[in-house]
């Protein structure tokens, strides 16, 4: 989890589209703001943070058991799914985001950030994974 959690922070790189437009009508140079850019920047972290923890972990773990005898793919699948329905509770229940629109953006917004971080969980947990043991009398009962 912690390669995922890497490369997750690593597209908050490109800010999302609520913290451009936050911090586009917070200018630093204007005590008065309501909200002042480093509170953007805590809050680009914190969704970051709870995305990883909410979203990202709980999926990983649950999607890659889900699709364990299957293919890479079909893993995949299972954890995005996973991944899909989880960041909708984040976003509506946490987040507390109103308006389909709004809704859609940031539900669109989180899965584009975090499935290319899922896709390097899926690819590492199944080079990591460890292959059962054949003992001898499995490979004569096979054989017969």
């Amino acid at each position: 989890m912690h390669l995922s959690g890497v490369l997750l922070s690593l597209t908050f790189l490109v800010p999302p589209a609520w913290a451009l437009d936050a911090y586009g009508a917070a200018p630093a140079h204007d005590l008065s703001a309501d909200v002042p850019p480093f509170v953007i920047f805590l809050a680009v972290v914190f969704s970051c943070l709870s995305f990883h923890v909410v979203v990202q972990i709980p999926s990983g773990l649950l999607g890659t058991w889900l699709g364990r005898d299957r293919t890479a793919g079909v893993c995949y699948v299972c954890v995005l799914a996973v991944a899909g329905v989880l960041t909708i509770v984040l976003v509506r229940g946490v987040l507390e985001v109103d308006g389909v629109a709004q809704l859609l953006s940031s539900w669109a917004d989180f899965m584009a950030r975090g499935s290319l971080a899922l896709a390097a969980y899926v690819w590492l947990s199944r080079r990591l994974r460890a292959w059962p043991v054949r003992r001898p009398e499995d490979l004569e009962a096979a054989a017969s």
